[in-house]
C-alpha cells in the first residue's frame, strides 16, 4: 500500500516543499513540488510563513489534505537537535537560533514530523533509493561546497550523542593546507569545492609569479575567479597543472577514505557532487592511496561509488527523512 509523505528542504539560498508517495515496492513517486528563495535577511518568521504557504499550495494542487500525509521530513543544514526537533544557528540561516521547527509543523498540520541535517538526510536518500540501496553499512559524503557525512550502521542512521556523527570534514590530514571546517589541512580543505578553489588559486599564483603561463588563468587579477569547475574543465582539456590539482585532491580523499574504511568497515561509500562530476580526474590517485593505506580485509568488501540520485538528491533527502519515520 502506498503512503503520501511531505518533504521540506531548507537551504541558505532556496527552500523546497515536496509531496511524494512511498510505493509498495519501496520506491518514491514525486507528486508535486514548490520552491522559493530563502531570503534570510527577512528573518525566520518570514521564511516559516513561506514554508506554510507552499505546503498549503502543493497539497492543494496535489488534491491532498494534511490528513492524507503519513509523515513529514525536514532536511536542513546543521547544527540541529533531531531528538528535540530544533534548528540551532546554522551558519547559512542567520537568526535560526534554537527554532522548534518540528513542533511548528506538527502543531499546524497534525503531521508526524522529523528533521535531520542535510548530510544525514542525503545518506538516508542514497541508502533507501540510490547507490547504497540494499546495503546495511554505508557512508555518504557530500563532497560539494563542503565535506559532510552521513552514516548508515547496521541498517540504521547513526547520528551520535548529539547529532554530530559524520562530521568527517573536520579531520586534519596535514598541518598546513587549504582551510575547510575552520581548520587548515582538513579533509574538507582538500576535498570540497571551496578547498579545491583555494588549492588551485595557490598553485596558479606560484606559476604566474614564476613567469609560467596558466591556461585557465591569465593573470594574478583573475585568480579569484578560479574554482573547482574551471579547473575541472581545464583538466579535461589536458592541462597538466589542473590535472595535478585533482590528483592532489584524490590523494587526500584516499587518505581520508582509508581512515573511514578501517574504522567503520563499510560495505559502500557513496560520494556526491564533485566526485560524481569529476570521478575520472580523482579516482586513480584516490585508489592508489586506499590500496596502500587501508586494511585489505576491510578494503576488499568496500565499494566506492558516485551518488546515484543526481540533481534530485535534495528532494529525495527530505522525503527520505519522512519515510524513515514510517
Amino acid at each position: 500500500m502506498s503512503q503520501s509523505i511531505l518533504g521540506i528542504d531548507i537551504g541558505g539560498t532556496k527552500c523546497a516543499v515536496i509531496v511524494g508517495k512511498v510505493k509498495a515496492h519501496g520506491g518514491i513517486e514525486f507528486i508535486g513540488k514548490k520552491t522559493f528563495p530563502t531570503e534570510t535577511s527577512k528573518g525566520f518568521e518570514h521564511i516559516i510563513h513561506r514554508i506554510y504557504e507552499n505546503i498549503d499550495d502543493v497539497l492543494s494542487e496535489s488534491g491532498l489534505t494534511p490528513k492524507d500525509i503519513a509523515a513529514c521530513g525536514i532536511s536542513c543544514g546543521g547544527p540541529l537537535d533531531s531528538k528535540k526537533g530544533l534548528v540551532m544557528s546554522p551558519p547559512n540561516l542567520p537568526g535560526w537560533d534554537n527554532i522548534p521547527v518540528v513542533a511548528l509543523i506538527e502543531n499546524r498540520y497534525g503531521i508526524k514530523t522529523g528533521i535531520q541535517n542535510d548530510a544525514n538526510a542525503c545518506a538516508l536518500a542514497e541508502w533507501k533509493y540510490g547507490a547504497a540501496r540494499g546495503y546495511s553499512h554505508a557512508i555518504f559524503l557530500t563532497f560539494g561546497t563542503g565535506m559532510g557525512g552521513g552514516l548508515i550502521l547496521d541498517g540504521r542512521l547513526y547520528v551520535g550523542a548529539n547529532d554530530m556523527a559524520g562530521e568527517v570534514g573536520h579531520i586534519r590530514l596535514e598541518r598546513f593546507g587549504p582551510v575547510g571546517f575552520g581548520k587548515a589541512g582538513s579533509f574538507e580543505g582538500f576535498c570540497s569545492g571551496g578547498g579545491l578553489a583555494q588549492l588551485a588559486q595557490a598553485k596558479v599564483r606560484e606559476k604566474i609569479q614564476m613567469g609560467e603561463p596558466v591556461s585557465f588563468c591569465k593573470s594574478l587579477d583573475e585568480i579569484r575567479t578560479v574554482n573547482a569547475q574551471t579547473v575541472a574543465e581545464a583538466a579535461c582539456a589536458g592541462d597538466e597543472l589542473a590535472l595535478e590539482i585533482y590528483r592532489i585532491c584524490g590523494h587526500y580523499l584516499g587518505h581520508a577514505l582509508s581512515i573511514l574504511i578501517d574504522v567503520l568497515n563499510p560495505e559502500i561509500i557513496v560520494l556526491g557532487s564533485i566526485y560524481a562530476r569529476a570521478q575520472q580526474l580523482i579516482e586513480p590517485s584516490m585508489r592508489k592511496i586506499i590500496e596502500r593505506e587501508s586494511v585489505s580485509y576491510s578494503r576488499n568488501v568496500c565499494k566506492i561509488e558516485p551518488a546515484g540520485l543526481g540533481e534530485h538528491i535534495g528532494d529525495y533527502a527530505a522525503l527520505s527523512v519522512a519515510s524513515y519515520l514510517l
